[in-house]
């Protein structure tokens, strides 16, 4: 009776993992996955260039987003992150299309679905409750899915559906964001009939070559913020994603409080209280980079550090630690920003402990 009703372990995405990650500590599997991120960006560009499968499912959320009414990614945590480069490059060609969390949507807006041609729910497991529920009450509402488990629960009640291919993940989002980000911004392209291979080419390519230059700095990057009573990352655009992601690593690894902004929140709020305990990492990339530039010269004038990420040469001084990253289209700069909180989180667990412990199989999920 005991063999019976012993359940089989819920493996991440359906996968054993091999036996040599199971003695793997936090701080390891951190670092095998960031390192992992660039060939597995690379296989998802090919696949959803040239997989007829993929293809067949991009042509049917064309169809589908072509409807009267606005775009909605949803999601929740890494997931909710991801989507905001889509939604943003949506707007910024003239489509009405927003990111909004998965538990607000399901408890106080189902009873505006109806205005909404498309709603994507993105989810790396494919069993969050919330997600799951979502799927369950849709009735006639169109939804499509954007997912990283093709056995979860999501998988299997969607009608419309994309892999994120990043493979089982086990430690914070690293790949599935990376993957999940690009997925969005692919789906985003083919719902405005705008070519993307190019583009997200760059992008890999630059991730890839980026990601061993700033990870050698890590060391230099935790010295740099240690002792910061906190730290805020800002952000704008595509970018803002990468910041709501960068505080969560941070937040999940360290167990260093860490919060993101937008960089209009930031500067109309918590930049009223920067002083010397202050740390920053201002994301000045993009449309709007200028005006990240001048949010850090004003932190330093007040006494923060600030850790600058842009395109440009700017001078360290002891109060500013500049990271210069090469320019990627837009929104693609949603994934290549993320890449310093990865390195400075990197720092922080190997010098303290890794506060998150690898987890291999999912646990009981609820709201």
């Amino acid at each position: 009776m005991d063999e019976v009703n012993k359940q089989e372990p819920r493996w991440i995405s359906g996968v054993e993992p091999p036996k040599e990650l199971l003695t793997a500590t936090g701080t390891q599997i951190l670092e095998i996955e960031c390192r992992e991120q660039p060939a597995r960006l690379r296989d998802l560009i090919q696949k959803y260039s040239r997989d007829a499968v993929i293809r067949t499912e991009l042509k049917k959320f064309r169809a589908l987003a072509a409807r009267k009414g606005s775009v909605l990614f949803i999601g929740m945590g890494a997931s909710f992150c991801s989507s905001i480069s889509g939604s943003i490059f949506l707007q910024s060609h003239g489509r009405v299309s927003f990111s909004v969390d998965a538990g607000e949507w399901l408890h106080y807006a189902s009873s505006s679905w109806g205005e909404v041609a498309l709603s994507v729910l993105l989810t790396t497991s494919g069993e969050s409750a919330e997600l799951v529920e979502l799927f369950r009450e849709k009735g006639d509402k169109t939804l499509g899915l954007i997912c990283n488990n093709p056995v979860s629960t999501c998988w299997k009640l969607a009608e419309n559906k994309l892999p994120i291919l990043a493979g089982p993940e086990y430690g914070n989002a690293t790949k599935t964001y990376t993957n999940a980000t690009a997925a969005a911004i692919i789906l985003a392209s083919e719902m405005i009939d705008r070519p993307w291979e190019e583009e997200a080419e760059q992008t890999a390519d630059t991730f890839a070559a980026s990601l061993d230059p700033i990870f050698v700095i890590r060391g230099d990057l935790e010295q740099f913020c240690r002792g910061a009573a906190n730290i805020e990352v800002i952000g704008r655009g595509a970018a803002y994603g990468g910041a709501i992601m960068s505080a969560l690593c941070i937040r999940e690894m360290s167990g260093h409080r860490a919060a993101a902004h937008t960089g209009a929140g930031f500067k109309h709020g918590p930049n009223l209280d920067v002083d010397e305990s202050h740390v920053a990492i201002i994301f000045a990339l993009g449309r709007a980079a200028e005006l990240g530039v001048k949010l850090a010269q004003e932190c330093n004038r007040r006494g923060g550090k600030v850790v600058l990420v842009s395109t440009q040469d700017h001078q360290a001084t002891d109060i500013l630690f500049p990271v210069k990253i090469d320019a990627v289209p837009e929104p693609w700069e949603g994934i290549t920003s993320l890449l310093v909180a990865q390195a400075l989180t990197l720092g922080m667990v190997e010098r303290t402990g890794c506060r998150l412990p690898p987890r291999f199989q999912y646990g009981v999920m609820e709201q």
